[in-house]
């Protein structure tokens, strides 16, 4: 039976509802949407947002990049040794806290993991121990450490550290539960123990996803090291920190420039070993 246009037309008209939203559904959208308008609204007026400020802030970014060109090069390798120096403790607070972090997270993982802790008291536990540690910003962290040990890439290395333990254990917890049963059970079946599931069953298959989390964890602590750098914890971040004080924008323009050339050069490193080693994975590594 074939419906024309008319006769729908005809059925919106006389029974407008059956073709629209429930009203109770239909009050709930407008007062979401009010509610998110009246939100956008308010956050203008407290962050005193005008077209007047806005221009204001351009012209002035416009100074400031007129300032930085043409880039700043650096003549002598006794000049440029102390942007080498930062770049290198950058680098370094990114692989040390990466591989800190992951190391102490990839046994923590396990218990916080449905198929492997079967006790659910301790298991949440363990997880909520996960968002307390992720609670902290690797910043805040940062500043607690500089408090703690002193300036320098110690307390950029301890803050990146913490703050992979709890990011790795919620992400390698996650890949261990989403591992599939049937290796398991097989290593079960040809009569090996809870370990040797876990050994043969369980890591060969999350293994591949562990190491992409922690390669692309790592790209991102380089970046967040430079950061840190700059409330002193040493690495690029201060010496570009103390470029912008001292008002020499262009060779601020220069170093991040080379901040950026360096993350490009880490995510295609990154790329290589995660086809080299991730796609070649044979459980046996």
């Amino acid at each position: 039976m074939n419906i024309t246009d008319a006769e729908i037309a005809a059925a919106r008209a006389r029974l407008p509802e059956a073709f629209g939203a429930p009203w109770k559904v239909r009050i709930r959208r407008r007062a979401l949407w009010a509610l998110f308008l009246g939100l956008f609204a308010w956050c203008l007026v407290a962050f005193d947002f005008s077209p007047s400020r806005i221009w204001t802030g351009l012209t002035r970014l416009g100074d400031v990049l007129g300032f930085m060109f043409p880039p700043y090069i650096w003549k002598s390798w006794a000049e440029f040794s102390e942007i080498a120096k930062g770049l290198g403790e950058t680098l370094s607070m990114a692989f040390l806290g990466t591989l800190l972090g992951a190391a102490i997270a990839f046994p923590l993982s396990f218990l916080g993991a449905a198929n492997i802790n079967r006790v659910p008291p301790f298991r949440l536990a363990v997880r909520r121990g996960y968002d307390i540690i992720r609670a902290f910003e690797t910043l805040i962290l940062a500043l607690i450490f500089i408090r703690a040990f002193g300036l320098g890439p110690l307390a950029g290395i301890l803050a990146i550290t913490v703050s992979e333990i709890g990011t790795c254990t919620k992400l390698f917890s996650e890949a261990i539960e989403n591992a599939s049963e049937r290796s398991v059970e097989g290593v079960k079946a040809a009569g090996g123990g809870r370990l040797h599931q876990i050994r043969f069953g369980v890591l060969p298959q999350v293994m591949p996803v562990i190491l992409s989390i922690v390669l692309y964890n790592f790209e991102s602590n380089v970046r967040s090291g430079t950061i840190l750098g700059i409330v002193g914890a040493g690495g690029i971040g201060f010496l570009l920190s103390d470029r912008i004080s001292a008002y020499r924008w262009d060779e601020a323009w220069s170093i991040i420039f080379l901040i950026i050339a360096m993350v490009y050069l880490i995510d295609a490193f990154s790329a290589v070993i995660r086809t080299r080693l991730i796609g070649t994975w044979d459980g046996s590594r």
